[in-house]
């Protein structure tokens, strides 16, 4: 199990804001042998008291989490390894594995990152327990599969998430998911429940092939990195678990609002501006 790094960042804080263990202990109403005993981990920190300590780092602008992002992407990278998120409602027991996911996720059952530390902040932003896990990954002597916003994708993605009713065995698609079999991780575009109503209108027949694409292109939540197989995961090493307190929260929220309301003025221009090009599903299948 991973936690919090709380030793370290309270002596970030300190050091950002020149503030002694006396100093720091008053601002967030603590004594100042609790803040010594933090900062040598001989003692735990309860909730409310971690709470204070990243509230405090935000109100004084401090982006402790953006920060640590920046410089684990500097030092990863020059040992060719990429840096990796996982937003999750609770904190990881053990370690990470497949089996915990679900059959109808994006591409089956998987381990899911993401390639921005706000992206998979704002994924898990509404819930109370949720924090941000940052990983390393190595991607050597793996094989992989990358994916674009284009039909391939959007079938496949159907196909899981059972939007193919009828179409399954379909030559098509039985193609599609065959390309999965001997994968080991695969890259796409990120998906959201946003994105699945529109490839319903195309499963549905109310708008094309084509309209779907560039509706959900005018989406835009970037990539995500999926782990198929137990040799990959192997690969996948948790370096770090972010607090977010609630403050932050509230912030990915917001954005993720105005996110949601600039992507959909999108999607009813793609749906105007391609409209009669393209192909309906049951012409394809």
């Amino acid at each position: 199990m991973v936690n919090y790094r709380i030793d370290e960042d309270v002596k970030l804080i300190r050091e950002i804001l020149n503030l002694s263990q006396k100093q720091f202990a008053e601002k967030i109403d603590v004594d100042a042998i609790t803040v010594a005993r933090w900062e040598t981990g001989k003692m735990d920190t309860n909730e409310n008291n971690i709470e204070k300590i990243y509230t405090f780092a935000l109100n004084n602008n401090i982006f402790i989490n953006e920060i640590k992002a920046q410089l684990y992407y500097e030092d990863l990278a020059n040992e060719n390894k990429l840096v990796l998120y996982h937003g999750a409602k609770n904190i990881i027991e053990g370690n990470i594995d497949i089996e915990h996911s679900k059959n109808n996720n994006d591409f089956g059952k998987g381990f899911y990152c993401g390639e921005s530390f706000e992206q998979s902040s704002l994924f898990v932003s509404g819930f109370d327990t949720s924090s941000v896990y940052i990983l390393s990954f190595n991607p050597q002597n793996l094989s992989s599969i990358e994916y674009k916003v284009n039909q391939e994708w959007m079938l496949t993605i159907a196909y899981f998430r059972g939007r193919l009713s009828g179409y399954e065995d379909h030559p098509i698609i039985k193609k599609l998911i065959n390309k999965l079999e001997d994968i080991d991780y695969l890259v796409a575009p990120i998906a959201d429940n946003r994105m699945f109503r529109i490839i319903d209108s195309f499963i549905e027949g109310e708008i094309t092939d084509e309209q779907c694409i560039h509706c959900l292109a005018a989406t835009n939540l970037g990539f995500q990195y999926v782990f198929k197989t137990e040799r990959a995961l192997n690969q996948v090493k948790i370096v770090e678990r972010c607090y977010l307190c609630s403050k932050e929260k509230e912030k990915y929220q917001i954005k993720r609002l105005e996110d949601s309301k600039v992507g959909d003025t999108k999607i009813k221009m793609a749906r105007r501006q391609y409209r009669g090009r393209g192909q309906y599903i049951d012409e394809i299948l």
